[in-house]
This record gives C-alpha cells, structure tokens and sequence, in this order.
C-alpha cells in the first residue's frame, strides 16, 4: 500500500458525525416529494435534461471509452451469497465432431439476484422503504410478490441515462491504495477533492465516488458483510441535496459500513432513494476510470448507462461507460 494517511486526513478530522436525531431530520429537510408532481417516479433523474446531455457530449474529445463495470462470475463469495448462475443450452463442442450440421450456434442462460455487494447494479427507486412508503408517498405495497414495482420501476429509465460525469477519487486524494471498512467519507473532504481536481459537481451531474474497495476484493479477496465496507457519511446527504446530483455512484454500495446509527444503517439508500428520489449504482469499478482521469489529467467525462427493460423490475444490472 502507498501507506496510511495522515491524522489530518482521518475520516472524521475535517469534520463531524450528526447524530442519530439530526440524521433523521434529513427525512424532512431533504425530501423531493412532490418537487416535481406526486405522479413524479423519475426523482433526481428530473435534473438531467436535454442541455446537460449536450454538455455531457461536448466532453466527448478523445473517443476514448473506458467501463466502470465489474465482471458478472459465477461461484459463490462470502460478499455474493447468491451467485449468479451461468449455463450453456448450447456450446461449439457437438459442431467439431460433426462440421456437416447445417445450423450451428452456442446459447447460455443466466439468472441473477443483481441486489448485493458484488454485481454492478442501478436501484430503480422502488428499491427501497421507510415506514412503509417508497420515494413520493407511494406506498411499499405497489411492490408485489407476483408481479414487482408497479410503481417506480427501472423501466422509467427505458431510454438509458446520458449525463456529464465526475469522478472524486477519494483513495488517491488520501493516498492509501483503499480506505478500510467503515471509514467514512464527510462533504468536506469531497469539496478538498472537487478544489485539488479544478472540478465542481453541479446539477443534473452522475458523482462516482472511489474508495479503492473494488481494488482491495482483487488483490486479497472479498470480505464478510460484517466487517464493513468504506463509503460516504449520512452527513453527505445535505450536500448531495445541494448539488442537485442526479445519480451517485461508488465502488461499494456507496454507504459507510457500519454507519454508526441504529435507525439509519444504510442511510444513503434509505434516506437518498426514498426521500431524495435520488438513483445509485452500486459496486461500480471504478480502477481503470482512475487511472484514465489521472493519465488525462480531466476528472469529468460523459457517461452513458443503459439498464434493462426489466418489466416491474426494481433495477437492473449496468454497465456504466465513461467516455472521454
């Protein structure tokens, strides 16, 4: 490793924790319902419109390409309790022994529970509850055992999502190769990044957020649930409001584990999905992004995510493309 940070970059040095009665007036002073109509079912995705894809294009110079994807393997983890599963209905093998066959072709099946801490996934707002309601007063029950979300599903983004992306390396800005489990990230130090990067976040912008975690599951595996993973505070969900960002993405499930409250432990899911509409791609990989930024020297990119139209689906597995 590059070794550990200093004192003064600790995660709680540049600023402080709220405590579990502030966090839980986020509920209030963070809340989107009915910003946009209480039919809305798009949430923060709303910020995205046709003059911030346009900026998003204008920052297509290179063509190059680079996916903040992991890989989708099978065989069981102890972070993917539920693998995926991957057979062939079809393979090449027959076609060797006999090359007269006329048609010849490979097919594969493949089922997955996307949800987790391994697959790179997008939420779709009915991901998540708290008491009982889903983002926008709508209640949990629109989401079914027989059919799914009725109400907030991934489809709603059926026509793929194009924004201006920015990256806030937060593992190279404390130079360590990762951040350990359950170290947690405050705005000020996102703010310390956007100033060393010349970048800013702003409205209808995608924020991929890397700890290094992806980085730290391939050089010495993955870890258990219980040890925690890295991620941002509870104290970022104000600033997240502020910056009107449109979708949050991290190379973890981006909340701090443990998060340190009893009533909120995930609470950028529970309070940002739910309250904030606010949509997030978790388990990104987010290593060749890095490396890319930092060869160019440019911490901002177009970025494109195309989800499956998964009829009543609460997300979907993704494959975010950074283009340079």
């Amino acid at each position: 490793m590059l070794g550990a940070f200093k004192a003064k970059d600790a995660n709680m040095a540049s600023g402080k924790r709220p405590s579990e009665t502030e966090v839980a007036q986020y509920v209030e002073s963070v809340t989107n319902w009915g910003r946009w109509g209480y039919e809305d079912e798009l949430g923060t995705v709303n910020f995205i419109n046709p003059a911030k894809r346009k900026q998003a294009a204008a920052l297509v110079r290179t063509g190059v390409a680079v996916s903040c994807a992991r890989p989708i393997v099978t065989g069981s983890a102890i972070d993917a309790p539920s693998p995926p599963i991957h057979y062939m209905t079809g393979s090449g093998e027959l076609y060797s022994l006999d090359p007269e066959i006329a048609t010849q072709h490979a097919s594969d099946f493949i089922g997955m529970v996307f949800h987790g801490m391994s697959i790179t996934h997008l939420d779709a707002l009915s991901h998540l509850f708290w008491n009982g309601k889903m983002y926008n007063n709508k209640p949990a029950d629109l989401v079914t055992t027989r059919q799914g979300a009725t109400a907030e599903s991934i489809e709603n983004v059926k026509d793929g999502i194009v924004s201006r992306g920015i990256l806030l390396d937060v593992a190279r800005h404390r130079e360590v190769d990762w951040l350990q489990p359950g170290d947690g990230i405050l705005p000020e130090e996102l703010e310390a990044i956007e100033k060393e990067c010349d970048v800013a976040v702003t409205p209808g912008d995608i924020l991929l957020i890397r700890t290094g975690h992806y980085r730290r599951r391939r050089e010495i595996g993955p870890i258990t649930l219980e040890q925690g993973w890295p991620g941002l505070e509870a104290a970022c969900l104000p600033w997240l409001h502020e910056r009107s960002v449109s979708m949050l993405g991290g190379d973890t499930v981006n909340d701090v584990s443990p998060s340190g409250y009893e009533g909120f432990r995930l609470p950028i899911h529970q309070i940002g999905i739910v309250q904030m509409g606010l949509w997030l791609i978790d388990n990104c990989n987010l290593e060749e992004l890095s490396a890319k930024c930092a060869e160019l020297g440019r911490w901002e990119f177009q970025l494109v995510l195309a989800p499956l139209r998964i009829e009543y689906g609460t997300g979907s597995p993704v494959n975010p493309i950074a283009i340079f």
